[in-house]
């Protein structure tokens, strides 16, 4: 019953008509020769994959869930995953930004990230699998020895084995200091760890015929705390010399979480006894290799919350159109009805504009973001790389927290638009809703995302990096601050961009005096700070519209698009007002709490 079509005409608009990525890549000589064409050619065919090949296995895959053989510990994903990622993988799907020096095709990682919305609007679940190889890929890149690449990249690459990362224990979630797995040193230069993970999306599968776990675990000697972690390559089988697979490793799913969403994807307890893992990077130097990783798996998660806000978003948007109940209070619409459509209703269309507008504003972020990415790798200016990298450290906490809370409200919001429907399973909605759930949790909660913005990304450098971002928002006031056409989006812009400074000042002091004060405000702080850069981008996507439209263009795409983002100053940007006089309250209501709490 549900159904999903790629919305690869936003996309398009986005890429091409905002950012001008190819205009952007030619100074990155590895995707200077990119064209549109090219890039237009190849969403196309990920949308039909995605469509057509994982969407039809969102619905049944969830209901079936995935099978743990206690005796083998071997994990079966539901009917028809194994079929469709052995097609993603003749299709080269696995190999679209990978280095070609190791079988990949070389394109931008912004195309990837537009193939990976479409996977995850049509099946998050499934596309986990094949995503977190990605995050293993890119950490191997950058840290593994020459060996490690030699023997794994091109594997990872094809897709002929995945990638997993093994992070939290049993007692220890985000704080990573705390985990106790071992690995000793061998005489050959292996090492044997042993230890539990737990929530390991992804662990364990028949998807694919190896599977490459990135470990944390200490050394013998190593120092307590996070100073203390190293990382280590630990494959489901033991490669051999000449690259076959050799005996089973000592790793191995020891359970399947019983989750409230994902049922598609294994989250597995994995047990290490005594497996063989080879060193990736220094010792000791743990966190700093598998941050490549969890970045990109935090881009990832972002990711999926734009993918289910689209497909959430398109469904409720049909029922919309089609359920009859009661009639408009502005007069009867559908005279040959009895009753009229559920879209004539205000508060229908609020909630249905809120999933378009935050599945809108979170791509335009995302593309953003993997541009970014695409320059600090490959720029050939190095100032250009810096300023990448910097801009992209600030965004990445925001695109993961703020893209996930909106993901939360935009898929529940469009399950209260199918009223009853909504909450039954073969509609399909009452299943974003739940899938949606997770992505506010893993990689890092919402609130450890607040922290790191506010703390370490603003605070630690006095502002620095968030001066970066506030110059864009400063050039594009410049730009359309005459044009009376934009007024009504770049005077709320230039507006919150002047309170950010001011508000981010006095955080800072505060926190000074007390660091509770930053605990108390990062929440709020990082939704204010989402709402100024989906701003910036809604104003950015209103000067284009206008522009195609003064020259002539009757595409209602533009039409379409000025609406969306009229409603977005409107309705949702105002609601920095109340996040800011919440977070100036200060840290006393919530710590001065002994009894509240006892």
């Amino acid at each position: 019953m549900p159904s999903y079509t790629p919305p690869l005409r936003d996309m398009q608009f986005v890429l091409h008509e905002v950012f001008q990525v190819t205009e952007e890549l030619k100074a990155c000589p590895p995707h200077a020769e990119v064209d549109a064409d090219t890039i237009n050619a190849v969403l196309e065919e990920g949308g039909k994959f995605a469509a057509q090949v994982a969407f039809p296995i969102n619905i049944s895959g969830d209901q079936e869930g995935c099978t743990l053989d206690k005796a083998t510990h071997e994990v079966q994903a539901p009917k028809g995953f194994r079929e469709a990622y052995q097609q993603y993988v003749a299709g080269g799907w696995p190999a679209l930004s990978c280095d070609p020096g190791f079988g990949g095709q070389g394109l931008p990682f912004v195309v990837n990230q537009a193939f990976y919305e479409m996977l995850n609007s049509a099946n998050q679940a499934w596309a986990m699998y094949p995503g977190l190889s990605h995050g293993a890929y890119e950490c191997l890149h950058a840290h593994g020895s020459a060996e490690q690449k030699a023997i794994y990249l091109p594997k990872l690459t094809s897709g002929e084995w995945t990638g997993t990362m093994c992070l939290t224990e049993p007692h220890c979630g985000t704080d990573l200091g705390l985990l106790r797995t071992k690995a000793e040193p061998q005489a050959d230069g292996t090492y044997r760890i042993t230890g539990q993970k737990i929530f390991i999306s992804a662990g364990e599968h028949d998807l694919a015929d190896n599977i490459i776990h990135l470990v944390l675990a200490r050394l013998p000697d190593a120092p307590q705390g996070s100073k203390g972690i190293s990382l280590f390559l630990v494959p489901k089988y033991h490669v051999k010399a000449d690259g076959s697979l050799g005996a089973r490793n000592g790793i191995y799913c020891g359970g399947l979480e019983h989750k409230m969403g994902i049922h598609g994807n294994a989250t597995a307890q994995m047990i290490l006894d005594g497996a063989v893992g080879t060193l990736v990077g220094q010792p000791n130097k743990g966190l700093q290799a598998m941050f490549v990783m969890m970045n990109a798996a935090r881009l990832g998660v972002g990711n999926q919350s734009v993918g289910l806000t689209e497909v959430a978003f398109q469904n409720a948007l049909a029922y919309a159109k089609d359920r009859i109940q009661m009639r408009s209070l502005s007069g009867t619409k559908a005279k040959d009805k009895p009753a009229d459509p559920i879209i004539v209703h205000p508060d229908v269309r609020k909630m249905l504009l809120t999933a378009k507008a935050y599945a809108e504003g979170g791509r335009a972020l995302l593309s953003f973001c993997a541009l970014l990415l695409d320059k600090e790798l490959h720029h050939s200016d190095e100032k250009v790389r810096k300023d990448s990298a910097d801009l992209l450290a600030l965004l990445t906490p925001i695109a993961k927290a703020f893209l996930t809370d909106n993901g939360w409200q935009a898929t529940t919001m469009c399950q209260q638009v199918l009223g009853g429907h909504g909450y039954i399973k073969e509609w399909g909605m009452e299943q974003h809703v739940r899938d949606a759930r997770i992505n506010m949790i893993y990689e890092g909660t919402n609130t450890i995302q607040s922290l790191d913005l506010l703390g370490r990304k603003v605070l630690a450098n006095n502002g620095a990096t968030l001066k970066k971002f506030a110059k864009l928002v400063g050039a594009l006031v410049a730009e359309e601050g005459v044009n009376e056409k934009m007024a009504e989006f770049i005077n709320p812009l230039a507006q919150l961009g002047e309170q950010m400074t001011k508000f981010t000042t006095e955080i800072g002091f505060k926190g000074l005096q007390n660091p509770d004060e930053v605990g108390a405000a990062a929440v709020d702080y990082l939704r204010v700070a989402g709402h100024l850069v989906f701003g910036y981008f809604f104003a950015r996507m209103a000067s284009v519209a206008l522009k195609q439209m003064a020259a002539g263009s009757t595409d209602p795409f533009y039409t379409a698009k000025l609406q969306t983002a009229r409603f977005y100053f409107a309705k949702l940007l105002p609601e920095t007002a109340a996040l800011m006089r919440t977070a100036r309250t200060g840290s006393l209501a919530l710590m001065d709490t002994e009894a509240a709490l006892a």
